[in-house]
């Protein structure tokens, strides 16, 4: 009778710990955040500075300028469409900005230079929404574009900052450890899952990317949401370059390079589904700690530059399919 019970109380602990398991999976960001504490284990093991305060806000520095770019992707993803100029918009905002607060006052500088990404942004998704060519395609040509007129103009050199240190101070400037750019990116992260899960518009975003023609016929305004999304994930793009730029004090054209990539990998990384209609913001700012950890840890750890690329590669292939698993067992 005492073995009966005592299987029968395993075999209970079992059951449990098994729908514990199964409701964790269904999280979007379980995976990312079973990664990111693997990997902070694996990294302190092998240099044990790794985590340590210091270290650590440098980490966050390098994932606020990835992050806020992340933000945009994400959201624009989840609507069904992504952006691959966000590297391209990151570089040319920084040169846009520092040219003209040479001559106008930085806020001003700062403000134009937005509006200006967010043109960019509508111009990408006129050429996707209103001819029909795939964001992919759209995309890459202003990513090709915009970096093409960076170096025409400044003839691959660098361009330094010259302007007012207004917006340098609210972007970059730290206060100890810790820098601005690390609030912006938090309070960003903040809006943006609040205005996903807590607003009509958001319903509108998740609609738009998972059934497209059903939210159409439902009255959500599925042009007008891509649109804005194209906009956002420009603006978004923009203030990182622009972070970037008052960090650095310079612009230069070769700056955002495959941070395109990167932004798409943490934001599928993150749990967001490459087709669209599912992901959340926490797990796009996860992703975008992961991936900046990665790149940070694998030199504290002393292995060469190039195996970052791999090691994140292996790290998005392996998210891409756990997600379309996990998706496919849901619906």
């Amino acid at each position: 009778m005492t073995i009966n019970n005592t299987t029968n109380d395993a075999e209970q602990q079992r059951s449990v710990f098994a729908r514990a398991f199964e409701r964790a999976r269904e999280i979007p960001e379980f995976g990312v955040t079973c990664a990111f504490l693997t990997l902070v284990i694996l990294f302190t093991a092998l240099n044990p500075v790794f985590f340590t305060w210091k270290n650590l806000t440098g980490v966050f520095t390098i994932v606020s300028e990835l992050g806020m770019e992340t933000i945009g992707e994400t959201f624009l993803i989840i609507s069904g469409e992504f952006d691959l100029s966000v590297g391209s918009v990151y570089a040319f905002s920084g040169f846009v900005f520092a040219r003209m607060a040479e001559f106008i006052p930085s806020p001003l500088s700062f403000v134009i230079t937005l509006v200006i990404a967010s043109g960019i942004g509508f111009l990408n998704s006129q050429i996707t929404l209103r001819f029909g060519i795939p964001s992919f395609i759209a995309t890459l040509g202003s990513m090709w574009f915009f970096r093409g007129i960076m170096i025409a103009v400044t003839g691959g050199a660098t361009v330094t900052y010259k302007g007012d240190t207004i917006i340098p101070t609210l972007l970059s400037s730290p206060i100890g450890l810790v820098r601005p750019s690390h609030i912006w990116f938090i309070a960003l992260a903040v809006a943006f899952s609040f205005l996903l899960t807590r607003t009509t518009y958001g319903n509108w975003v998740f609609a738009t990317g998972g059934a497209r023609e059903v939210a159409r016929a439902l009255g959500v305004p599925v042009t007008r949401v891509k649109t804005i999304n194209f906009m956002l994930c420009s603006m978004t793009a923009s203030i990182a370059g622009m972070v970037v730029l008052t960090r650095f004090n310079i612009a230069n054209a070769t700056f955002g390079l495959l941070t395109e990539l990167e932004a798409i990998a943490s934001t599928v990384i993150g749990g967001t589904y490459l087709f669209g209609g599912y992901g959340t913001i926490l797990g796009c700012a996860l992703g975008a700690i992961l991936v900046g950890m990665i790149r940070i840890g694998l030199v504290m750890a002393g292995a060469p530059g190039y195996w970052y690329q791999t090691f994140v590669g292996a790290i998005l292939v392996i998210a891409a399919i756990v997600n379309q698993k996990l998706r496919r067992a849901q619906v």
